[in-house]
């Protein structure tokens, strides 16, 4: 097995887990099979009790883990189905001696850092890696490692250690060291400057680890004498000195390290070089291409609780721009802020009020992701009623589905107090119940969690043209509340469909108005099956609804497992310009990564 790790330095939210990601690639191009593994210092056994303010989404993976978002980037670059374990967290590696002392495995000897801690770092990364993610039988031939952080973290030092016992262990031609770190450019002086990578590969180097390559993020490409200046002081060869600059969406970045010939250095350093090819990324290369050169809009309105950070909605907005992608339209995110839409907003703030409808009444099409807790309910409520009641497509996600039962509810059966029992435990009409086998008690791991299977009920309904005219799909779940069944007969009867059910037939999966353009709401996460080659096929209904070519996607079953590359599907739409730049985030603050240009666009 060889190891490719990638360190980060000088700040946080460099975009390590997008180079960790596009050196995956880059790999993959060149014919190897390739795994990752994600390494987060902070002391959650997962990401699941974190909240989406502090750590951006939880992304779930088939298995059930709720993982770090950098995973979601993982499997979107590289199309793998990644195990909860290819997530390291200094929780589980804790929790896991622990265990092992509690049992007397380590035969009375006094429990430490070092060995035992290091050694259970190293002893996972090499059972993970062993791991096949891809669908193949038998191990990769390269584990991409991400160290999570900043070098110098305090939480980080167990890990280092262990990295610098393991690179000493597996030997140099099986381990090669990629170090991101920044090279700013100063208003005043405008020069870029070295000084800050300079200290970081220091302290690096001080640590035991050395860099093979150095990924330096900056505005525009490394000037020769900088490089020349690093490389003398970091004991870099020049030619392994890379710049990943600001491009205009993230698809370019593997191209950059492909123009670079880094995989040249990467494979001269795990010895590599005869075995693998040159990197194919035609494919690659026209997504990149095609994102940078439309411009005819579709604009969403994203009606959530955590406009403040996009990073919270990061795989919704990458599938959005897939499917985007697919239809050859510009994405445009109108972000609102659901608290915005309601009756208190209108006393308390009006301009806010307005501006929130605005966006809302301006948008082609209407989505309302998951979410916990009652703040801004009311306002998802008055969305979908709005989206319902003037035929604008709609897709509620989990929380976005209840939503869309609690209004047809109150506003169809005129049910005036129907509410979830997570927003009012003493309504007398409970349409969205607490699922019978959840906890109340323990938050983490105990939601419905992961892959499971949905059966339509309805064979010619738009959800079921949309994924192929299957009899089931596989989408996974991340939810503690679900659909009463004892109020399902009430609402089909006054026209809402629910058409799709998981096996027992009693939970229900994915509703839709059949009367209504697009109206679904769906109780799993679709977004975290999607790819940039192989949108999800909900998404893909949402834009092509939204741009009024819904119909040309139902006429072709096959439309959901369509490659972007492929000619369009959508009448007229063709020729039409998409961009990734267009996503606008009215009240973001903040992103982990910032390769793009300035609008938070992520792949």
């Amino acid at each position: 097995m060889k190891y490719v790790l990638v360190t980060g330095g000088v700040v946080s939210g460099l975009g390590k887990g997008v180079t960790a990601s596009s050196i995956g690639v880059v790999l993959m191009a060149c014919g190897l099979r390739v795994t990752s593994i994600k390494i987060d210092p902070y002391l959650n056994t997962d990401a699941g009790t974190m909240s989406p303010f502090e750590h951006g989404e939880v992304f779930v993976l088939d298995d059930g883990g709720e993982v770090d978002l950098d995973l979601g980037n993982y499997e979107r670059f590289l199309d793998l189905k990644l195990t909860r374990d290819n997530n390291i967290t200094t929780g589980k590696i804790y929790q896991s001696v622990i265990n092992k002392e509690r049992k007397g495995d380590y035969l009375g000897k006094t429990v430490q850092v070092v060995p035992h801690i290091t050694d259970a770092i190293q002893e996972w990364i090499e059972r993970v890696a062993m791991i096949p993610v891809d669908g193949k039988e038998g191990p990769a031939d390269v584990c991409v490692i991400e160290l999570g952080g900043t070098i110098g973290d305090i939480e980080s030092m167990p890990f280092i250690e262990a990295l610098g016992q393991f690179s000493y262990r597996v030997g140099p031609g099986n381990f090669c060291l990629v170090h991101v770190s920044l090279v700013p450019v100063l208003n005043v002086v405008g020069e870029q400057k070295t000084k800050p990578t300079q200290h970081s590969v220091r302290g690096l180097r001080g640590l035991g680890l050395t860099p093979n390559i150095l990924a330096c993020r900056s505005t525009k490409a490394l000037e020769e004498n900088v490089k020349e200046k690093l490389s003398k002081f970091c004991h870099v060869p020049a030619e392994n000195i890379i710049t990943l600059y600001d491009v205009s969406n993230i698809w370019h970045i593997p191209l950059l390290l492909r123009d670079q010939k880094v995989h040249e250095a990467i494979l001269k350093g795990l010895n590599l070089l005869g075995v693998a090819g040159e990197p194919a990324l035609e494919e690659w290369t026209s997504r990149a291409e095609i994102c940078d050169t439309l411009h005819e809009p579709v604009r969403i309105a994203m009606v959530g609780k955590y406009t403040g950070l996009s990073d919270s909605y990061l795989s919704v907005l990458k599938a959005l721009l897939h499917a985007s992608v697919a239809c050859r339209r510009k994405l445009v995110v109108e972000w609102v802020a659901a608290s915005d839409l309601e009756e208190s907003t209108r006393i308390e703030a009006p301009d806010l009020h307005k501006a929130a409808w605005d966006l809302l009444k301006g948008a082609d099409g209407v989505l309302v992701p998951g979410g916990f807790g009652d703040r801004g309910v009311q306002g998802k409520i008055l969305a979908a009623k709005y989206a319902r009641e003037n035929d604008v497509p709609f897709l509620g996600i989990c929380l976005g589905m209840q939503i869309a039962v609690i209004e047809f509810a109150q506003s169809v059966l005129n049910m005036q107090d129907a509410n979830s029992t997570e927003f009012d435990a003493d309504t007398t009409n409970p349409c969205v119940i607490f699922m019978p086998e959840g906890s109340k008690t323990h938050m983490g791991g105990t939601m419905r969690l992961g892959s499971r299977k949905t059966y339509f009920q309805v064979p010619d309904c738009k959800s079921a043209q949309l994924y192929g005219n299957v009899k089931y799909v596989d989408e996974r779940h991340r939810h503690r509340y679900e659909v009463n069944p004892d109020m399902i007969t009430q609402l089909e009867s006054a026209g809402l469909s629910f058409v799709g059910k998981d096996e027992s037939g009693r939970r229900m999966e994915i509703l839709e108005l059949p009367t209504h353009p697009y109206f679904v709401g769906v109780q799993f996460h679709p977004e975290f099956k999607s790819r940039p080659g192989k949108p999800s096929a909900l998404f893909l209904g949402l834009i092509a609804a939204s741009c009024g070519h819904l119909e040309a996607f139902l006429q072709n079953p096959n439309i959901a497992n369509k490659s972007h590359s492929q000619k369009s599907l959508v009448n007229g739409a063709s020729n039409s310009k998409i961009y990734q730049n267009g996503i606008k985030n009215k009240h973001a603050n903040g992103s982990h990564n910032i390769y793009s240009n300035g609008n938070g666009v992520h792949a």
